[in-house]
């Protein structure tokens, strides 16, 4: 399966944006799917993933209550809608998927990653 991130940009404290991950392969189904993010300077970090059948989602503390993950097998797509955007949510964001159930929280878990879109929130 190959992976491409999009949905990025600059946006306002408090705002929202909504990430697509959009994948090929007829087995994305088969597929847990993470979103990392990372910052300068910083290390790569878990923002959360679903499973491979949309039915649970997994979240960092950072982002709990704020960001929601959701995923569409028909279309091939995983979805970040963030919401309540900090000035420390900035950073390029990354979708990962791993040939298992669930997700995981190690980056190097996953086997295949996408490119990353930047998100930018401004104070």
């Amino acid at each position: 399966v190959q992976l491409q991130a999009s949905g990025g940009g600059l946006v306002q404290a408090g705002g929202s944006l909504r990430l697509s991950c959009a994948a090929s392969g007829r087995t994305f189904g088969s597929y847990a799917v993470g979103w990392f993010r990372q910052a300068p300077g910083r290390e790569r970090e878990f923002v959360g993933g679903v499973n491979k059948t949309g039915r649970r989602s997994d979240y960092a503390d950072s982002v709990k209550g704020r960001f929601t993950i959701s995923r569409d097998n028909v279309k091939n797509t995983v979805y970040l809608q963030m919401n309540s955007l900090k000035p420390e949510d900035t950073a390029v964001y990354y979708c990962a998927a791993r040939y298992a159930y669930g997700v995981s929280s190690y980056p190097n878990s996953y086997d295949t990653w996408g490119r990353g879109t930047q998100v930018t929130v401004s104070s």
